[in-house]
C-alpha cells in the first residue's frame, strides 16, 4: 500500500507532519481529517527498494497453520499499546472497524498486523468484537475477551478498554521491574563464573606444572584447587555441564505436565525467601484481575473461573476453584477464601468489607495496589542484599585461589632461606 507524507494544522493551529498508508491520496486526506487535522500538503512518498521488498513480503500474506489460523501472536507490549490506543479512538467516536483498520496500518508487517486485519474483516462481516477477538486465543485470552463482551453488553466499550489498558500496563510495569532488578545480579554472576572458569582452565594448570617441576609438596588447599581444575578442564567437567543442562531441561519439560506444574508451583510458594514474594505477586494478580472483571460487570462465578486460569499458579488456582464451588452453594466470597488457607487476613478482611458495602471491586483494587507495593519493595530489598553477597562470594573465591597458589611458594621460599 502506498505511503503518503503530509503536512497539516491541528486544532491548536500548530503545524504537524507525518506519514500514513492509504489506498490513494483521497483516502489519505480523509484519514487525516478524521484524525482532527486540516491537511495542507499530501504527497505520495517515492517507493524505495526496501519498501518494495517489504510490500512484496507483506503481499505474500500471513503464515497460517493447517487449521487456517494465523501463526504467531502479539507481544505483551504490543497488546498493551493496542488496547490503550483503541480505547482512545473509540472514546473519540470512531467506529470500531475504522479504529481497527487505523491501528492495523500502524503495525509493522507481522503476525499482529495480520491478526488485526482478520479481526476487522470479521467485524465487518457481522461478528461482534469479542467474538472476533476470541478467534485468536493466543493473543486475546479469556480475561480480555470476557471484558470486551461485558463492555459491548453494557455499552461502555471505551471504559472497559481503558480499564483493560490500565490493568495490562500495571502488569507490564511490575514484570519490567522484576526483570530489571534481576539483570545486575545475573550479569555479575555470569561474569564471575566465566572469570573463575578461565582461572581454573588456564591459570591453575600452569602453576601445577611449575609445582611438579620444583618437586613441591602441595598444601591441602592447593591440592583441592588442582583437583577441581583438572575436573573442570577434563571431559568430566563437560559431562557435568551437560548433565546439569539435561536435568534443567527435564525439570522444565516435567513442569509442563499437570502433576509437574502442581508440584513446582507448590515448591515456589514454600521457598524460604522467594516464596512470600511469589505468593504476594500472584495474590496481587488475582485481586486485580477479579476487581477488573467485577468492575466490568462480569458475573462473579465467571470472573473466578477466568481468574483461576489467569493467575499463573495451579495451587492458588485450585483454591479459587474451591471458593467458586462454595459460592455456588450460596456462601459469600470471604468465608471460603479464608478456609483455603492460601490468602492472607488482609485479603479476606478487605473482601468481606467490600461485600458488605457493595464496593468489592474497589476493595480488590486496593489489595492489589498494596501487594504490588510490597512486591516492589521486597524485590528491591532482595537485590540490594544480593549485591554484597555476590561481592563477598567473588572475594572469597579469588582469595581462596590466591592463598592456595601462594602457600607452596611460601614453603619454597622458607626452604631456600634455611638452605
Amino acid at each position: 500500500m502506498p505511503i503518503f507524507a503530509y503536512e497539516a494544522i491541528n486544532a491548536q493551529g500548530q503545524k504537524e507532519t507525518g506519514e500514513l498508508e492509504a489506498a490513494n491520496r483521497n483516502q489519505a486526506i480523509l484519514e487525516i481529517r478524521n484524525a482532527g487535522l486540516k491537511p495542507t500538503k499530501v504527497a505520495q512518498r517515492a517507493e524505495t527498494a526496501a519498501t518494495k521488498k517489504a510490500n512484496k513480503k507483506e503481499d505474500a500474506g500471513p503464515a497460517r497453520s493447517k487449521s487456517g489460523k494465523i501463526k504467531g501472536k502479539a507481544t505483551s507490549q504490543q497488546l498493551t499499546d493496542f488496547t490503550a490506543q483503541l480505547a482512545v479512538l473509540i472514546d473519540a467516536g470512531l467506529p470500531v472497524v475504522r479504529s481497527l483498520k487505523v491501528l492495523g496500518r500502524q503495525q509493522k508487517p507481522g503476525a499482529f498486523k495480520y491478526i488485526l486485519e482478520d479481526i476487522s474483516e470479521s467485524v465487518e462481516q457481522g461478528s461482534s468484537l469479542s467474538e472476533a477477538f476470541g478467534n485468536h486465543p493466543r493473543t486475546y485470552d479469556k480475561l480480555y475477551v470476557n471484558m470486551i463482551k461485558a463492555g459491548e453488553a453494557g455499552g461502555i466499550l471505551d471504559t472497559i478498554l481503558q480499564r483493560l489498558a490500565d490493568f495490562m500496563e500495571k502488569s507490564q510495569r511490575l514484570k519490567k521491574k522484576v526483570v530489571g532488578a534481576m539483570i545486575y545480579p545475573i550479569i555479575v554472576m555470569s561474569v564471575a563464573v566465566m572469570i573463575l572458569t578461565g582461572i581454573m582452565v588456564f591459570v591453575i594448570p600452569a602453576f601445577e606444572k611449575m609445582f611438579k617441576e620444583q618437586g613441591m609438596e602441595l598444601h591441602w588447599m592447593t591440592a583441592m584447587l588442582v583437583f577441581v581444575s583438572r575436573g573442570i578442564a577434563s571431559i568430566w567437567g563437560l559431562l557435568f555441564v551437560i548433565a546439569v543442562a539435561a536435568m534443567f531441561a527435564g525439570i522444565v519439560a516435567w513442569g509442563r505436565t499437570a502433576k509437574g506444574e502442581r508440584v513446582l508451583d507448590t515448591i515456589k510458594l514454600k521457598l524460604p525467601i522467594f516464596g512470600p514474594i511469589i505468593k504476594k505477586a500472584v495474590t496481587a494478580r488475582f485481586t486485580r484481575t477479579l476487581g477488573t472483571l467485577v468492575m466490568a460487570g462480569v458475573p462473579i462465578l465467571e470472573s473466578l473461573n477466568i481468574c483461576k486460569n489467569a493467575i499463573g499458579n495451579v495451587v492458588l488456582g485450585e483454591a479459587i476453584d474451591r471458593v467458586a464451588n462454595s459460592i455456588k452453594e450460596g456462601e459469600t466470597i470471604a468465608g471460603p477464601l479464608s478456609e483455603t488457607g492460601m490468602f492472607d487476613d488482609l485479603v479476606v478482611n478487605m473482601v468481606d468489607v467490600g461485600e458488605e458495602t457493595g464496593e468489592l471491586d474497589k476493595m480488590l483494587m486496593k489489595v492489589a495496589d498494596t501487594y504490588d507495593v510490597y512486591v516492589d519493595i521486597a524485590v528491591e530489598s532482595l537485590v540490594s542484599i544480593m549485591e554484597p553477597i555476590l561481592i563477598v562470594f567473588m572475594g572469597g573465591a579469588i582469595g581462596f585461589i590466591v592463598i592456595a597458589l601462594f602457600l607452596p611458594l611460601v614453603g619454597l621460599i622458607d626452604a631456600i632461606g634455611q638452605a
